[in-house]
């Protein structure tokens, strides 16, 4: 009979870290159709956040309405129904331009391709709950 308890005791302590070592990646970054400043094309970045966690920021991609990001991003403590932001700005020499925002609840599993509207534009990204 202990022997029993020691083991379902194990098996709820094994699936409690399994929850709690949840960890988001995103990656796959892509735009189309991005709009600039009225004297030509953007040059977007954009800054991620899984909750009230800030990821970081991608590289910009100069004079580029259509641009491809090699940044990737991990939460390691992001958790399924956590809100997944992503945002796109314009880099500019004084005040970088705000272009959209993409908020989705992350859910386990692996999603590519998903998009939304940026403005006009369209932005494009994987993203995976382990």
């Amino acid at each position: 009979m202990t022997l029993r308890l020691m083991c379902v005791a194990i098996l709820v302590i094994a699936a409690h870290l399994a929850l709690t070592n949840a960890a988001v990646r995103v990656w796959g970054l892509q735009a189309f159709n991005l709009d600039g400043d009225p004297i030509g094309p953007p040059d977007p970045y954009i800054k991620v956040w899984c909750g009230s966690i800030f990821g970081g920021m991608s590289e910009f991609r100069q004079d580029n309405a259509n641009p491809v990001w090699s940044a990737e991003f991990y939460f390691p403590n992001c958790k399924a129904k956590d809100i997944l932001k992503l945002e796109v700005w314009d880099k500019d020499l004084t005040y970088d331009d705000y272009l959209g925002t993409c908020t989705m609840k992350v859910q386990s599993g692996t999603y590519l391709y998903r998009t939304c509207m940026v403005g006009r534009g369209t932005l494009s990204y994987n993203y995976e709950l382990k």
